[in-house]
Protein backbone atom coordinates (compact mmCIF):
# COMPACT_ATOMS: atom_id res chain seq x y z
CA UNK A 1 0.00 0.00 0.00
CA UNK A 2 2.45 2.82 -1.05
CA UNK A 3 1.15 5.50 -3.00
CA UNK A 4 3.36 8.31 -1.19
CA UNK A 5 5.12 9.51 -4.45
CA UNK A 6 5.80 7.98 -7.92
CA UNK A 7 9.32 8.92 -7.26
CA UNK A 8 9.57 6.01 -4.93
CA UNK A 9 8.88 3.45 -6.94
CA UNK A 10 11.14 0.23 -8.58
CA UNK A 11 12.68 0.92 -11.37
CA UNK A 12 11.34 -0.93 -14.45
CA UNK A 13 13.21 -3.92 -15.12
CA UNK A 14 13.01 -3.36 -18.85
CA UNK A 15 15.49 -0.08 -18.22
CA UNK A 16 17.57 -2.21 -15.50
CA UNK A 17 18.06 -4.66 -18.40
CA UNK A 18 18.71 -1.85 -20.61
CA UNK A 19 21.56 -0.40 -18.26
CA UNK A 20 23.24 -4.12 -17.61
CA UNK A 21 23.89 -3.91 -21.54
CA UNK A 22 25.08 -0.50 -21.60
CA UNK A 23 27.76 -1.70 -19.24
CA UNK A 24 29.54 -3.76 -21.21
CA UNK A 25 32.10 -2.43 -22.89
CA UNK A 26 33.10 1.11 -23.28
CA UNK A 27 31.46 4.37 -25.29
CA UNK A 28 32.20 7.75 -25.82
CA UNK A 29 31.87 10.25 -22.68
CA UNK A 30 29.67 13.51 -22.17
CA UNK A 31 26.60 12.98 -24.54
CA UNK A 32 28.69 11.42 -27.37
CA UNK A 33 27.56 8.01 -27.21
CA UNK A 34 25.86 5.96 -30.02
CA UNK A 35 22.53 5.53 -27.86
CA UNK A 36 22.39 9.00 -26.90
CA UNK A 37 22.04 9.81 -31.14
CA UNK A 38 20.02 6.90 -31.13
CA UNK A 39 17.50 8.92 -28.96
CA UNK A 40 17.89 12.00 -30.40
CA UNK A 41 16.49 10.49 -33.55
CA UNK A 42 13.64 8.22 -31.71
CA UNK A 43 12.62 11.46 -29.53
CA UNK A 44 12.37 13.47 -32.92
CA UNK A 45 10.08 11.11 -34.60
CA UNK A 46 8.21 10.62 -31.24
CA UNK A 47 7.03 14.06 -31.63
CA UNK A 48 6.92 14.85 -35.04
CA UNK A 49 10.22 17.35 -34.90
CA UNK A 50 13.42 16.74 -36.58
CA UNK A 51 15.30 19.44 -36.20
CA UNK A 52 14.50 19.34 -32.09
CA UNK A 53 17.57 19.84 -29.86
CA UNK A 54 17.22 17.03 -27.40
CA UNK A 55 19.62 16.87 -24.39
CA UNK A 56 19.07 14.77 -20.90
CA UNK A 57 19.87 15.18 -17.73
CA UNK A 58 19.32 13.66 -14.77
CA UNK A 59 16.46 15.35 -11.84
CA UNK A 60 13.40 17.97 -13.04
CA UNK A 61 14.70 20.37 -11.11
CA UNK A 62 17.68 20.52 -13.30
CA UNK A 63 15.40 19.99 -16.58
CA UNK A 64 12.82 23.46 -15.15
CA UNK A 65 15.53 25.39 -13.98
CA UNK A 66 18.22 25.20 -17.19
CA UNK A 67 15.48 25.41 -19.35
CA UNK A 68 13.99 27.91 -17.88
CA UNK A 69 17.44 29.92 -17.82
CA UNK A 70 17.74 29.54 -21.30
CA UNK A 71 14.64 31.00 -22.09
CA UNK A 72 14.86 33.93 -19.61
CA UNK A 73 17.02 37.09 -18.87
CA UNK A 74 18.06 37.92 -15.65
CA UNK A 75 15.62 40.72 -15.83
CA UNK A 76 12.71 38.95 -16.71
CA UNK A 77 10.12 37.31 -14.73
CA UNK A 78 8.44 34.11 -15.10
CA UNK A 79 5.08 33.55 -14.81
CA UNK A 80 3.44 30.14 -13.52
CA UNK A 81 0.86 29.35 -11.34
CA UNK A 82 0.88 29.34 -7.31
CA UNK A 83 2.03 25.85 -6.86
CA UNK A 84 4.00 25.14 -10.02
CA UNK A 85 6.95 23.09 -8.70
CA UNK A 86 9.26 25.90 -10.17
CA UNK A 87 7.86 27.94 -6.83
CA UNK A 88 7.08 25.59 -4.10
CA UNK A 89 9.26 22.99 -4.69
CA UNK A 90 12.91 23.36 -6.46
CA UNK A 91 14.54 25.67 -3.58
CA UNK A 92 14.62 28.95 -6.04
CA UNK A 93 16.72 26.78 -8.64
CA UNK A 94 15.23 28.69 -11.58
CA UNK A 95 16.37 31.92 -10.21
CA UNK A 96 19.89 30.56 -9.27
CA UNK A 97 20.07 29.11 -12.31
CA UNK A 98 19.07 32.42 -14.51
CA UNK A 99 21.03 34.67 -12.88
CA UNK A 100 17.89 36.45 -11.05
CA UNK A 101 15.07 36.34 -13.39
CA UNK A 102 11.56 36.68 -10.76
CA UNK A 103 9.01 34.37 -10.39
CA UNK A 104 5.49 35.89 -11.11
CA UNK A 105 2.86 33.80 -9.98
CA UNK A 106 0.04 34.09 -11.98
CA UNK A 107 -3.52 34.51 -9.32
CA UNK A 108 -5.73 31.47 -9.48
CA UNK A 109 -5.57 27.39 -9.00
CA UNK A 110 -3.36 24.89 -10.48
CA UNK A 111 -4.30 25.20 -13.69
CA UNK A 112 -3.51 28.53 -15.14
CA UNK A 113 -6.75 30.71 -16.46
CA UNK A 114 -5.85 32.43 -19.67
CA UNK A 115 -7.35 35.43 -18.49
CA UNK A 116 -5.18 36.18 -15.19
CA UNK A 117 -1.85 34.95 -17.24
CA UNK A 118 -3.10 38.21 -19.65
CA UNK A 119 -3.81 40.27 -16.66
CA UNK A 120 -0.49 39.45 -15.24
CA UNK A 121 1.92 39.97 -18.22
CA UNK A 122 -0.07 42.89 -18.82
CA UNK A 123 1.14 44.06 -15.56
CA UNK A 124 4.63 43.64 -15.80
CA UNK A 125 6.82 45.99 -18.37
CA UNK A 126 4.97 49.12 -16.66
CA UNK A 127 7.63 50.70 -14.64
CA UNK A 128 10.35 50.89 -17.55
CA UNK A 129 13.35 49.57 -16.31
CA UNK A 130 12.54 49.64 -13.00
CA UNK A 131 10.59 46.67 -12.95
CA UNK A 132 11.00 43.40 -14.29
CA UNK A 133 10.71 42.62 -17.76
CA UNK A 134 8.25 40.18 -19.33
CA UNK A 135 9.46 36.27 -19.70
CA UNK A 136 8.40 32.99 -20.40
CA UNK A 137 5.28 31.19 -19.32
CA UNK A 138 5.76 27.91 -17.46
CA UNK A 139 2.81 25.33 -17.15
CA UNK A 140 2.82 21.96 -15.59
CA UNK A 141 1.36 18.82 -17.15
CA UNK A 142 0.67 17.23 -15.52
CA UNK A 143 -0.01 19.54 -12.84
CA UNK A 144 1.28 19.46 -9.17
CA UNK A 145 -2.98 18.89 -7.92
CA UNK A 146 -3.47 15.65 -10.36
CA UNK A 147 -5.19 18.13 -13.00
CA UNK A 148 -4.41 17.30 -16.91
CA UNK A 149 -4.69 20.67 -19.25
CA UNK A 150 -6.88 19.89 -22.27
CA UNK A 151 -5.45 20.60 -26.15
CA UNK A 152 -7.64 23.15 -25.93
CA UNK A 153 -6.55 24.84 -22.63
CA UNK A 154 -3.03 24.81 -23.49
CA UNK A 155 -3.23 26.64 -27.40
CA UNK A 156 -5.44 28.86 -25.22
CA UNK A 157 -2.82 29.69 -23.00
CA UNK A 158 0.06 29.45 -25.46
CA UNK A 159 -2.04 32.00 -27.64
CA UNK A 160 -1.37 34.37 -24.50
CA UNK A 161 1.49 33.99 -24.42
CA UNK A 162 2.25 34.48 -28.28
CA UNK A 163 0.26 37.98 -28.43
CA UNK A 164 2.89 38.93 -26.41
CA UNK A 165 5.72 37.09 -27.90
CA UNK A 166 7.04 35.27 -25.32
CA UNK A 167 7.93 31.59 -25.20
CA UNK A 168 6.51 28.61 -23.21
CA UNK A 169 7.57 26.12 -21.46
CA UNK A 170 6.07 23.12 -20.18
CA UNK A 171 7.51 21.18 -17.18
CA UNK A 172 6.46 17.56 -18.36
CA UNK A 173 7.51 15.33 -15.21
CA UNK A 174 4.40 13.36 -15.86
CA UNK A 175 4.00 14.01 -19.13
CA UNK A 176 3.47 10.35 -20.20
CA UNK A 177 0.68 10.45 -17.69
CA UNK A 178 -1.12 13.19 -18.99
CA UNK A 179 -1.10 11.67 -22.82
CA UNK A 180 -1.91 8.84 -21.57
CA UNK A 181 -5.48 10.75 -20.11
CA UNK A 182 -5.86 13.01 -23.18
CA UNK A 183 -4.98 9.82 -25.80
CA UNK A 184 -3.28 12.22 -28.19
CA UNK A 185 0.40 12.11 -29.73
CA UNK A 186 3.08 14.32 -28.60
CA UNK A 187 3.33 16.79 -31.15
CA UNK A 188 -0.46 17.56 -30.48
CA UNK A 189 0.35 18.33 -26.83
CA UNK A 190 3.47 20.87 -27.60
CA UNK A 191 4.88 22.45 -30.26
CA UNK A 192 1.77 21.70 -32.11
CA UNK A 193 -0.43 23.51 -29.36
CA UNK A 194 2.03 26.62 -29.24
CA UNK A 195 4.69 25.06 -26.45
CA UNK A 196 8.38 25.73 -27.32
CA UNK A 197 9.92 23.58 -24.95
CA UNK A 198 9.18 20.63 -22.49
CA UNK A 199 10.74 18.36 -20.27
CA UNK A 200 10.13 14.54 -21.17
CA UNK A 201 10.07 13.11 -17.57
CA UNK A 202 10.99 9.47 -16.88
CA UNK A 203 12.20 9.38 -13.41
CA UNK A 204 8.27 9.37 -11.86
CA UNK A 205 7.59 6.60 -14.76
CA UNK A 206 10.34 3.89 -14.11
CA UNK A 207 13.71 5.06 -14.89
CA UNK A 208 16.42 5.26 -12.34
CA UNK A 209 16.92 8.94 -12.81
CA UNK A 210 16.67 11.18 -16.17
CA UNK A 211 14.70 13.35 -18.30
CA UNK A 212 15.03 14.43 -21.56
CA UNK A 213 14.53 18.45 -22.47
CA UNK A 214 13.28 19.02 -26.15
CA UNK A 215 13.29 22.45 -27.47
CA UNK A 216 11.48 22.42 -30.72
CA UNK A 217 13.37 25.66 -32.08
CA UNK A 218 16.75 24.58 -31.70
CA UNK A 219 18.65 28.57 -31.85
CA UNK A 220 18.38 27.87 -27.83
CA UNK A 221 20.56 24.37 -27.70
CA UNK A 222 24.00 25.86 -27.94
CA UNK A 223 23.35 28.01 -25.05
CA UNK A 224 21.59 25.16 -23.22
CA UNK A 225 24.21 22.80 -23.81
CA UNK A 226 26.60 25.35 -21.91
CA UNK A 227 24.26 25.82 -19.13
CA UNK A 228 23.64 21.97 -18.91
CA UNK A 229 27.85 22.03 -18.26
CA UNK A 230 27.86 25.11 -15.97
CA UNK A 231 25.16 23.62 -14.13
CA UNK A 232 27.04 20.30 -12.85
CA UNK A 233 24.51 18.44 -15.23
CA UNK A 234 26.46 16.79 -18.27
CA UNK A 235 27.42 13.96 -17.11
CA UNK A 236 30.66 11.85 -18.53
CA UNK A 237 29.15 8.39 -18.20
CA UNK A 238 26.21 9.64 -20.21
CA UNK A 239 25.48 6.48 -22.10
CA UNK A 240 23.77 5.40 -18.59
CA UNK A 241 21.26 8.53 -19.10
CA UNK A 242 20.97 7.43 -22.69
CA UNK A 243 20.28 3.56 -22.09
CA UNK A 244 17.40 4.80 -19.70
CA UNK A 245 15.97 6.99 -22.45
CA UNK A 246 16.48 4.52 -24.93
CA UNK A 247 14.68 1.72 -22.93
CA UNK A 248 12.12 4.58 -22.09
CA UNK A 249 11.35 4.84 -26.20
CA UNK A 250 11.69 1.02 -26.71
CA UNK A 251 8.21 -0.81 -27.25
CA UNK A 252 6.59 2.59 -25.92
CA UNK A 253 7.31 1.99 -21.98
CA UNK A 254 6.95 5.67 -21.21
CA UNK A 255 3.27 5.19 -22.62
CA UNK A 256 3.03 1.62 -20.74
CA UNK A 257 3.64 2.68 -17.44
CA UNK A 258 1.85 5.56 -17.42
CA UNK A 259 -1.74 4.04 -18.63
CA UNK A 260 -0.35 1.50 -15.98
CA UNK A 261 -0.39 4.24 -13.19
CA UNK A 262 -3.44 5.79 -14.57
CA UNK A 263 -5.32 2.96 -14.53
CA UNK A 264 -4.34 1.94 -10.75
CA UNK A 265 -5.56 5.64 -9.72
CA UNK A 266 -8.91 5.31 -11.51
CA UNK A 267 -9.55 2.07 -9.66
CA UNK A 268 -8.53 3.47 -6.76
CA UNK A 269 -10.38 6.70 -7.48
CA UNK A 270 -13.43 4.79 -8.54
CA UNK A 271 -13.41 2.91 -5.63
CA UNK A 272 -13.41 6.20 -3.05
CA UNK A 273 -15.95 7.49 -4.52
CA UNK A 274 -18.18 4.14 -4.04
CA UNK A 275 -17.28 4.76 -0.56
CA UNK A 276 -18.44 8.38 -0.38
CA UNK A 277 -14.86 10.04 -0.38
CA UNK A 278 -14.69 13.57 -1.94
CA UNK A 279 -12.03 14.89 -3.62
CA UNK A 280 -10.50 18.49 -3.47
CA UNK A 281 -9.14 17.89 -6.82
CA UNK A 282 -9.92 16.50 -10.02
CA UNK A 283 -8.14 12.74 -10.13
CA UNK A 284 -7.29 13.05 -13.84
CA UNK A 285 -4.49 10.98 -13.82
CA UNK A 286 -2.16 9.61 -11.52
CA UNK A 287 -2.91 11.55 -8.52
CA UNK A 288 -5.42 11.95 -6.08
CA UNK A 289 -6.35 14.57 -3.20
CA UNK A 290 -9.15 12.08 -1.52
CA UNK A 291 -10.81 13.96 1.56
CA UNK A 292 -11.59 11.13 3.97
CA UNK A 293 -12.33 10.87 7.98
CA UNK A 294 -9.48 10.71 10.43
CA UNK A 295 -10.45 7.61 11.64
CA UNK A 296 -10.01 6.19 8.27
CA UNK A 297 -6.18 7.64 8.09
CA UNK A 298 -5.38 6.50 11.62
CA UNK A 299 -6.55 3.15 10.54
CA UNK A 300 -4.63 3.05 7.16
CA UNK A 301 -1.24 4.40 9.07
CA UNK A 302 -1.46 1.55 11.59
CA UNK A 303 -2.04 -0.79 8.89
CA UNK A 304 1.50 0.40 7.23
CA UNK A 305 -0.08 2.21 4.59
CA UNK A 306 2.35 5.42 3.24
CA UNK A 307 0.87 8.15 1.87
CA UNK A 308 1.05 12.35 2.66
CA UNK A 309 -1.54 13.98 5.27
CA UNK A 310 -2.13 17.18 2.47
CA UNK A 311 -3.98 19.04 4.55
CA UNK A 312 -5.08 18.84 8.13
CA UNK A 313 -3.38 16.68 11.39
CA UNK A 314 -3.51 12.92 12.43
CA UNK A 315 -3.52 13.67 15.37
CA UNK A 316 -6.80 15.36 16.99
CA UNK A 317 -9.80 14.89 18.46
CA UNK A 318 -12.77 14.49 16.38
CA UNK A 319 -12.62 11.16 14.57
CA UNK A 320 -15.30 12.21 11.72
CA UNK A 321 -13.05 15.43 10.82
CA UNK A 322 -12.26 14.88 6.87
CA UNK A 323 -8.25 15.32 6.22
CA UNK A 324 -7.36 15.56 2.48
CA UNK A 325 -4.86 13.10 1.69
CA UNK A 326 -2.31 12.49 -1.53
CA UNK A 327 -2.04 9.51 -3.14
CA UNK A 328 0.09 9.23 -5.93
CA UNK A 329 0.27 5.94 -7.91
CA UNK A 330 3.55 4.41 -10.03
CA UNK A 331 3.62 1.96 -13.21
CA UNK A 332 4.29 -0.51 -10.30
CA UNK A 333 1.06 -0.73 -8.36
CA UNK A 334 -1.44 -3.44 -8.53
CA UNK A 335 -4.87 -4.01 -8.26
CA UNK A 336 -4.72 -6.27 -5.23
CA UNK A 337 -2.43 -3.04 -3.69
CA UNK A 338 -5.20 -1.37 -4.64
CA UNK A 339 -8.29 -3.15 -3.17
CA UNK A 340 -6.33 -3.83 -0.06
CA UNK A 341 -6.08 -0.34 0.53
CA UNK A 342 -9.99 0.17 -0.18
CA UNK A 343 -10.29 -2.48 1.99
CA UNK A 344 -9.37 -0.47 4.48
CA UNK A 345 -12.87 1.58 4.13
CA UNK A 346 -15.45 -1.10 4.71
Amino acid sequence: MFFASDNSGPVHPEVLTALAAANEGYAMAYGADAQMAEVTDRIRTLFEAPEAAVYLVATGTAANALALATLAQPWQTVFCSPVAHIHEDECNAPEFFSGGAKLTLVPGTDKMDPDALRTSIEGEETRGVHGPQRGPVSITQVTERGSVYTLAEIETLCAVAKNFALPVYMDGARYSNALARLNCSPAEMTWKAGVDVVSFGGTKNGLMGVEAVIFFDSAHAWEFELRRKRGAQLFSKHRYLSAQMLAYLEDDLWLRSARKANAAAAQLADGLRARGVTFAHSPDANMLFPVFPRRIHQRLHDAGAAYHIWAGSLDGDDPEEGLTARLVCDWSVTPDAVDTFLGHFD
